[in-house]
């Protein structure tokens, strides 16, 4: 059999049973539990907290994983369909599957040049990647890396409007199929375990390569640098790692950015005007004069904000609570998709992100009226353990059971995949209920 033709799914498990024959394991595992645990042990302390933490008590995050335990999936047998289309069309970026890489940001504390790496092992695949505002390499570096494979950007809205227009225009210059606005960072949430570590990556200069890049911030450091009085700062161990984190962060060459006061200014001037706490619909609906780009408000999770987004001229939403690292017991996603999608009609492009772990979850979101996912932390995880290597494993891994699982049900396209697909799952508490009854 034509595995190619049979569909990504049995593409990827003859690969591992070849592979397997002789000797050779994956590179990650193939289970979420699985890929989590080898991902914190490949991951420093500061480096986990940052990416697998969430907000307060870790609510959300569970609670985006209890809104996808509450729906079952129902097959149908004696289908006949041999062959599934994964591929669909979003706001004009075509796609093999309906997945995205999620922006996620300072990357490099899971590896070196990560965001090259993430755009390498995107093109790989061909999975459309969304930029990070927060990302360790410039947007441009990332864009070459990616070669003609589809490509979007995220913005975080500075409290400086030069510097909000200057990174939509090197959004559009590098070729970004869309701009994905952050609605949910105005403050960073509560995160205890990044507080308990005292780490903010930003302030140690990991993350914001985007403005280092960016001749408008320079332009706004240089000022501030020209305004500012020196300020004492206490010397200790810990402060003479940051200042070499923060060199070694920087444009430039290590031993003159040392004697240069820029890439500390830098720091505090991204720290002052990164995201604008302020932002209003008004903000928003000055996007359609900023930029020739589709526009996507990422962070949406109630009806009338999703349809007023749709009102003020968005082309598209990502319903998202950030992957619970913003407000502690926030709604799940999921079921915000539910109540969205019935507000909104099919007719407008609906993401989802957060909770995203497997193909069968990517499965349930579209049937509940996704268009297409984000995919977020296992990536980053298949980052942490084997560079672009794990990246594109678990791009296959996810893609690979999506296909499967359309194939086992009786799915022959994305299209295809609806409601009718899945039942609500009954707790053994429902299921007590009803057999007293």
């Amino acid at each position: 059999m034509n595995l190619r033709k049979a569909g990504p799914g049995r593409e990827r498990q003859a690969i591992v049973y070849r592979d397997g024959v002789l000797g050779r394991r994956p590179a990650v595992p193939a289970d979420f539990a699985g890929l989590e645990r080898a991902a914190r042990r490949s991951s420093s302390a500061k480096a986990w907290a940052y990416v697998a933490g969430g907000a307060g008590e870790g609510r959300t995050m569970r609670n985006n994983r209890a809104a996808f335990d509450r729906w079952a999936i129902v097959p149908r047998m004696a289908h006949g369909v041999t062959e599934r289309d994964l591929t669909t069309d979003v706001l004009g970026t075509p796609m093999p599957a309906p997945v995205l890489l999620a922006p996620v940001g300072a990357g490099a504390l899971m590896g070196k040049d990560s965001d090259v790496k993430i755009a390498r092992a995107a093109a790989a695949t061909g999975t459309p990647y969304v930029f990070s505002n927060q990302g360790c390499n410039p947007m441009e570096e990332c864009a070459a890396a990616m070669g003609e494979t589809p490509h979007w950007m995220q913005l975080y809205w500075s409290t400086d409007d030069s510097v909000v227009d200057s990174l939509i225009a090197r959004a559009e210059a590098v070729g970004a199929g869309a701009l994905v606005v952050t609605l949910d960072t105005t403050s960073l949430g509560w995160r205890p375990q990044d507080l308990n570590l005292g780490s903010l990556p930003f302030s140690q200069g990991v993350g914001i390569a985007q403005y280092t890049s960016d001749a408008s911030f320079r332009r706004l450091v240089r000022q501030r640098l020209g305004e500012a009085a020196s300020g004492k700062t206490d010397v200790t161990l810990g402060a003479l790692r940051s200042l070499l984190s923060i060199t070694r962060n920087h444009p430039g060459r290590f031993l003159a950015n040392l004697r240069s006061p820029v890439p500390r200014a830098s720091v505090r001037t991204f720290l002052d005007t990164y995201s604008n706490p302020g932002l209003s619909w008004d903000h928003l609906a000055t996007l359609r004069d900023r930029t020739r780009l589709p526009v996507v408000l990422k962070g949406i999770l109630h009806p009338d904000d999703a349809r007023r987004a749709f009102e003020t001229g968005a082309d598209g939403i990502v319903v998202s609570n950030h992957g619970g690292r913003q407000i502690d017991n926030s709604v799940a996603s999921l079921d915000a998709l539910v109540r969205i999608r019935e507000e909104v009609g099919p007719d407008p492009t609906v993401l989802l992100d957060s909770g995203i772990r497997t193909g069968v979850d990517v499965f349930t979101a579209l049937a509940l009226g996704a268009d297409a996912v984000l995919l977020g932390r296992p990536y980053m995880y298949g980052l942490a353990i084997a560079g672009q290597r794990g990246v594109e494993e678990v791009i296959a891994n996810v893609v690979a059971e999506l296909d499967l699982t359309m194939a086992l049900t009786g799915a022959p396209s994305v299209a295809a995949i609806t409601r009718d697909f899945l039942t609500p799952h009954e707790s053994p508490q429902d299921s007590r209920v009803r057999v007293s009854e």
